[in-house]
Protein backbone atom coordinates (compact mmCIF):
# COMPACT_ATOMS: atom_id res chain seq x y z
CA UNK A 1 0.00 0.00 0.00
CA UNK A 2 3.09 2.22 0.57
CA UNK A 3 4.53 1.50 -2.27
CA UNK A 4 1.64 2.30 -4.00
CA UNK A 5 1.36 5.48 -2.43
CA UNK A 6 4.68 6.51 -3.17
CA UNK A 7 3.97 5.65 -7.18
CA UNK A 8 0.67 7.51 -7.21
CA UNK A 9 2.63 10.79 -5.65
CA UNK A 10 5.21 10.56 -7.95
CA UNK A 11 2.36 10.40 -10.95
CA UNK A 12 0.51 12.89 -9.70
CA UNK A 13 3.79 15.36 -9.57
CA UNK A 14 4.22 14.60 -13.27
CA UNK A 15 0.72 15.43 -14.38
CA UNK A 16 0.57 18.96 -12.25
CA UNK A 17 4.42 20.04 -13.23
CA UNK A 18 3.86 23.00 -15.72
CA UNK A 19 4.85 21.90 -19.56
CA UNK A 20 6.66 24.43 -21.19
CA UNK A 21 6.95 25.17 -24.31
CA UNK A 22 10.39 24.49 -26.54
CA UNK A 23 12.48 27.20 -27.16
CA UNK A 24 12.42 28.86 -30.50
CA UNK A 25 15.35 29.78 -32.15
CA UNK A 26 15.56 33.71 -32.84
CA UNK A 27 15.34 33.93 -36.72
CA UNK A 28 18.89 34.51 -38.26
CA UNK A 29 19.92 38.05 -40.38
CA UNK A 30 23.33 37.79 -42.58
CA UNK A 31 25.10 41.04 -41.75
CA UNK A 32 27.57 41.36 -44.67
CA UNK A 33 30.40 43.44 -43.49
CA UNK A 34 33.40 45.62 -45.33
CA UNK A 35 36.99 43.94 -45.51
CA UNK A 36 39.52 46.86 -46.07
CA UNK A 37 38.35 50.81 -45.67
CA UNK A 38 40.67 53.35 -43.98
CA UNK A 39 40.84 52.94 -40.27
CA UNK A 40 39.03 56.23 -39.80
CA UNK A 41 35.56 55.57 -41.90
CA UNK A 42 35.89 51.89 -40.20
CA UNK A 43 35.71 52.76 -36.47
CA UNK A 44 32.40 54.81 -38.26
CA UNK A 45 31.11 51.95 -39.44
CA UNK A 46 31.34 49.86 -36.59
CA UNK A 47 30.61 52.31 -33.68
CA UNK A 48 28.00 54.32 -35.25
CA UNK A 49 26.64 51.91 -38.05
CA UNK A 50 26.48 48.26 -37.42
CA UNK A 51 26.34 49.09 -33.33
CA UNK A 52 23.08 50.23 -34.14
CA UNK A 53 22.39 47.66 -36.97
CA UNK A 54 22.89 44.40 -34.37
CA UNK A 55 21.77 46.57 -31.58
CA UNK A 56 18.04 47.17 -33.09
CA UNK A 57 17.68 43.91 -34.82
CA UNK A 58 18.81 41.83 -31.22
CA UNK A 59 16.51 43.80 -29.24
CA UNK A 60 13.86 43.00 -31.90
CA UNK A 61 15.11 39.17 -31.38
CA UNK A 62 17.11 38.30 -34.44
CA UNK A 63 20.41 37.00 -34.39
CA UNK A 64 22.99 38.95 -36.46
CA UNK A 65 25.72 36.66 -37.93
CA UNK A 66 28.04 39.05 -39.45
CA UNK A 67 30.35 37.55 -42.62
CA UNK A 68 33.01 38.90 -44.44
CA UNK A 69 35.12 37.36 -47.54
CA UNK A 70 38.40 36.51 -45.06
CA UNK A 71 36.74 35.79 -42.01
CA UNK A 72 39.00 37.67 -40.20
CA UNK A 73 38.47 40.88 -37.46
CA UNK A 74 37.78 44.31 -39.39
CA UNK A 75 40.56 46.74 -37.10
CA UNK A 76 40.18 50.81 -37.23
CA UNK A 77 42.38 53.18 -34.93
CA UNK A 78 39.62 52.36 -32.07
CA UNK A 79 37.53 49.99 -32.78
CA UNK A 80 37.73 45.80 -33.72
CA UNK A 81 34.79 43.63 -34.98
CA UNK A 82 35.02 39.76 -35.27
CA UNK A 83 33.10 38.07 -37.86
CA UNK A 84 31.25 35.27 -37.27
CA UNK A 85 31.88 33.00 -40.59
CA UNK A 86 32.78 33.47 -44.27
CA UNK A 87 30.76 34.86 -46.50
CA UNK A 88 31.45 32.29 -49.02
CA UNK A 89 30.43 29.29 -45.84
CA UNK A 90 26.87 31.21 -45.49
CA UNK A 91 24.24 28.97 -46.32
CA UNK A 92 21.17 31.45 -47.40
CA UNK A 93 18.25 28.51 -46.35
CA UNK A 94 19.16 29.49 -42.77
CA UNK A 95 18.61 32.82 -42.80
CA UNK A 96 15.37 35.19 -42.47
CA UNK A 97 17.37 38.31 -44.22
CA UNK A 98 20.17 40.04 -45.90
CA UNK A 99 21.50 43.44 -44.29
CA UNK A 100 25.12 44.82 -46.08
CA UNK A 101 26.62 47.41 -44.50
CA UNK A 102 28.12 50.53 -46.15
CA UNK A 103 31.58 49.57 -47.99
CA UNK A 104 30.93 46.13 -47.30
CA UNK A 105 30.81 46.68 -51.61
CA UNK A 106 31.17 49.33 -53.32
CA UNK A 107 32.76 52.34 -53.79
CA UNK A 108 35.72 51.33 -51.10
CA UNK A 109 35.46 47.81 -51.86
CA UNK A 110 35.08 45.67 -55.45
CA UNK A 111 31.91 44.01 -55.63
CA UNK A 112 32.04 40.76 -53.95
CA UNK A 113 30.40 38.09 -56.14
CA UNK A 114 29.91 36.06 -53.23
CA UNK A 115 28.08 38.99 -51.64
CA UNK A 116 26.02 39.08 -54.81
CA UNK A 117 25.16 35.37 -54.99
CA UNK A 118 23.70 35.52 -51.09
CA UNK A 119 21.91 38.27 -52.35
CA UNK A 120 20.16 36.88 -55.46
CA UNK A 121 19.53 33.51 -53.45
CA UNK A 122 17.78 35.81 -50.80
CA UNK A 123 15.47 37.77 -52.95
CA UNK A 124 14.83 34.45 -55.23
CA UNK A 125 13.72 33.18 -51.97
CA UNK A 126 11.20 36.24 -50.67
CA UNK A 127 13.90 37.24 -47.92
CA UNK A 128 14.52 40.82 -47.36
CA UNK A 129 17.47 42.53 -48.57
CA UNK A 130 18.44 45.85 -47.06
CA UNK A 131 22.02 47.89 -47.82
CA UNK A 132 23.05 51.04 -46.96
CA UNK A 133 25.14 53.65 -49.35
CA UNK A 134 27.52 52.40 -51.16
CA UNK A 135 26.34 48.52 -50.80
CA UNK A 136 23.65 49.58 -53.17
CA UNK A 137 25.64 48.59 -55.87
CA UNK A 138 25.69 45.02 -54.36
CA UNK A 139 22.19 44.92 -55.49
CA UNK A 140 23.05 46.41 -58.50
CA UNK A 141 25.29 43.96 -59.48
CA UNK A 142 22.92 41.40 -58.70
CA UNK A 143 20.25 42.35 -61.07
CA UNK A 144 17.54 43.22 -58.87
CA UNK A 145 17.31 46.74 -58.87
CA UNK A 146 16.09 47.15 -62.64
CA UNK A 147 13.03 49.08 -62.61
CA UNK A 148 13.03 49.71 -59.30
CA UNK A 149 13.73 52.87 -57.03
CA UNK A 150 16.64 52.67 -55.34
CA UNK A 151 18.56 55.22 -52.02
CA UNK A 152 22.16 56.85 -52.61
CA UNK A 153 24.00 59.91 -51.99
CA UNK A 154 23.12 61.19 -55.74
CA UNK A 155 21.92 59.78 -58.56
CA UNK A 156 24.07 56.99 -59.21
CA UNK A 157 23.15 56.48 -62.86
CA UNK A 158 25.54 59.96 -63.40
CA UNK A 159 28.35 57.97 -62.45
CA UNK A 160 28.03 54.45 -62.78
CA UNK A 161 26.36 52.80 -66.15
CA UNK A 162 25.44 49.81 -64.12
CA UNK A 163 23.04 51.49 -62.46
CA UNK A 164 21.26 51.90 -65.93
CA UNK A 165 17.60 50.80 -65.63
CA UNK A 166 17.43 51.81 -61.58
CA UNK A 167 15.30 54.66 -60.52
CA UNK A 168 17.19 56.94 -57.90
CA UNK A 169 14.48 57.51 -55.14
CA UNK A 170 16.59 60.19 -53.15
CA UNK A 171 18.91 59.95 -50.04
CA UNK A 172 16.47 58.61 -47.39
CA UNK A 173 15.05 55.27 -46.87
CA UNK A 174 13.70 53.70 -49.94
CA UNK A 175 11.72 50.51 -49.91
CA UNK A 176 10.81 48.45 -53.06
CA UNK A 177 8.95 45.48 -51.83
CA UNK A 178 11.28 42.97 -49.96
CA UNK A 179 14.43 45.37 -51.24
CA UNK A 180 15.46 48.68 -48.67
CA UNK A 181 17.87 51.19 -49.13
CA UNK A 182 19.40 53.87 -47.46
CA UNK A 183 21.32 56.59 -48.92
CA UNK A 184 23.56 58.08 -46.32
CA UNK A 185 25.38 56.04 -43.49
CA UNK A 186 27.21 57.45 -40.72
CA UNK A 187 30.92 57.76 -42.68
CA UNK A 188 28.48 59.58 -45.41
CA UNK A 189 26.85 61.79 -43.39
CA UNK A 190 30.27 63.38 -41.69
CA UNK A 191 31.77 64.00 -45.46
CA UNK A 192 28.37 64.90 -47.08
CA UNK A 193 26.47 66.75 -44.33
CA UNK A 194 23.38 65.06 -44.86
CA UNK A 195 21.37 62.77 -42.44
CA UNK A 196 22.15 59.24 -41.29
CA UNK A 197 18.95 57.18 -42.15
CA UNK A 198 20.94 53.90 -40.67
CA UNK A 199 18.07 53.79 -37.44
CA UNK A 200 15.11 53.98 -40.49
CA UNK A 201 16.96 51.47 -42.27
CA UNK A 202 16.77 48.93 -39.81
CA UNK A 203 13.19 50.00 -38.15
CA UNK A 204 11.67 49.23 -42.33
CA UNK A 205 13.91 45.90 -42.10
CA UNK A 206 12.36 44.80 -39.26
CA UNK A 207 9.24 45.70 -40.46
CA UNK A 208 9.34 43.62 -43.38
CA UNK A 209 11.11 40.79 -41.46
CA UNK A 210 8.57 40.70 -38.30
CA UNK A 211 6.02 38.91 -40.24
CA UNK A 212 8.44 35.98 -41.06
CA UNK A 213 9.21 35.00 -37.53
Amino acid sequence: MKRFTIILAISLCFLMSPIYPKAVDAPKILLIMPNVVNSENIDNVLNKEVGVMKGMLEKANFKVVAATIDGLPIKGSTETFTPDLKLSDVKIDSYSGVLIACMASGESTPVFPEAVLMVKQAITQGKPVAASHSSVNVLVEAGVLAGKRYAYRFDAQIRYSSFAGAIYGGTGVVQEGNIITCGICPAAQVSYGINDCTTELIQAFITVLSPKK
